[in-house]
Order: structure tokens, then C-alpha cells, then sequence
């Protein structure tokens, strides 16, 4: 008799205890489920900074590799006429005003490429005497002053394209109008004038985005 006792208070027990490990196990794995579900639900703030980090960057690289892509014209027009001229005795029709044209965009295209790297010729003796709070306030003073040297001269270039346009200036030999030339130039002024602008805004906002060569300074202040 004590032994059915014993076994019925077992089953007794046991039927008692399934509901609550079930309990257990529904509650465990819900928690689970919103844990996952929070860690997989995006932050807009961070994933639109990110997509306007990343769309600078593929601005900037592209504008970087026009410039690549126009010195490697130059060079090779530059060959070419060469070339020609001393084992074909005869040239490129026009070989003269292109190159000037070609060299002149090279130039313009150029000044974005350095700008936003900080690749050009700089005088760092106060900056180097400068405190890192110092330092930042000279980068960014320079960098303003560029922008707004380099935004007029995109204006009096503008100027110069529609003149050019206006006066239907051709090339010597085949008669070429001139002015889609200037226009590309123009073209790289203007990407200086938005590589300038977007280094501005990392210099103030984030600095530790730069690739130049003070980016330790910047990113240790």
C-alpha cells in the first residue's frame, strides 16, 4: 500500500512539473527570440551615416581616378607625338593645342586629387610649434581658405568656357571647337571645389576619416 502511495505522489509530482518546465523552456526561448530580434533591428542613424560615408568615398575615388586616367592621356599623347616625329618624320594634327588643353585639364584635375589628401606642397612651421588643439584650428582655417580661393577660381573659369564657347574658338589644324575642352577642366575645378568641401567637413566632424599624413594628430585629439 505505502509503495502505490509512494508511485502515485511520483505521478502526481511529475504531472505538476511538466507544466512548468514548460513554462520555463516558452519563457526562455521568448526572451531569447526578443534578444535576437532586437540585435537584428537596425540603427537608421549609424546606417545613414554610414551610406553617406561610403558615397563620399566612392565620389572621391572616382574623381581620383579621372585625374589617373588624364595624366596616363597626356603621357600618351605626349609619346605618341614623339614617336612620330622622329621615326615617321610627321605629328599629330593639332598635336600642339591638345597637349596644351590635355596639360590644362591634367592641372585642374590634379588640384582635386591633392586637395582632399593634403598631397600638396605645405609649410608646416607653425603647425609643427602648434598644440593638437592648435593644429586642428590651422588645418581648418586652411582648408576654408582653399575652399574659397579655389570656388572663385571655378567661377572665373566658368566664365572663361562660356567666352570660349561664345567666340567659337577652334584648334589650328582640323578646326576643333575648343571649348569642351575647357569645359572638362572646368569640370575638375569643380570636383576640387566639392573635395574641399567634403574635407572640410571631416577635418570639423570627423577627422579620423582623412588619409593625410597629420591623421594621428587628428584622430589622438
Amino acid at each position: 500500500l505505502s509503495g502505490l502511495v509512494g508511485s502515485e505522489m511520483c505521478i502526481r509530482d511529475s504531472v505538476h512539473a511538466e507544466p512548468v518546465e514548460a513554462l520555463r523552456e516558452a519563457s526562455t526561448s521568448s526572451a531569447r527570440t526578443v534578444s535576437v530580434a532586437h540585435s537584428r533591428t537596425p540603427n537608421h542613424s549609424s546606417s545613414m551615416s554610414t551610406r553617406s560615408i561610403s558615397f563620399m568615398d566612392r565620389v572621391i575615388n572616382t574623381i581620383e581616378w579621372l585625374a589617373a586616367i588624364f595624366v596616363g592621356i597626356v603621357a600618351l599623347n605626349i609619346f605618341v607625338a614623339v614617336v612620330l616625329r622622329k621615326f615617321f618624320d610627321t605629328s599629330i594634327p593639332d598635336a600642339y593645342d591638345f597637349g596644351r588643353m590635355l596639360l590644362g585639364i591634367l592641372i585642374f584635375w590634379g588640384i582635386a586629387a591633392t586637395s582632399y589628401r593634403g598631397g600638396h606642397i605645405t609649410v608646416d612651421l607653425v603647425w609643427t610649434a602648434a598644440g593638437p588643439r592648435m593644429r586642428r584650428a590651422i588645418d581648418i582655417f586652411a582648408t576654408l581658405v582653399l575652399l574659397l580661393v579655389v570656388a572663385v577660381q571655378t567661377a572665373m573659369l566658368f566664365d572663361k568656357v562660356r567666352l570660349t564657347y561664345t567666340d567659337n574658338v577652334l584648334t589650328y589644324d582640323m578646326n576643333i571647337p575648343t571649348w569642351p575642352f575647357y569645359a572638362v577642366a572646368w569640370a575638375g575645378d569643380v570636383s576640387a571645389v566639392i573635395l574641399i568641401a567634403v574635407r572640410t567637413w571631416r577635418l570639423i566632424f570627423h577627422p579620423e576619416l582623412l588619409h593625410d599624413e597629420h591623421v594621428e594628430e587628428k584622430v589622438s585629439e
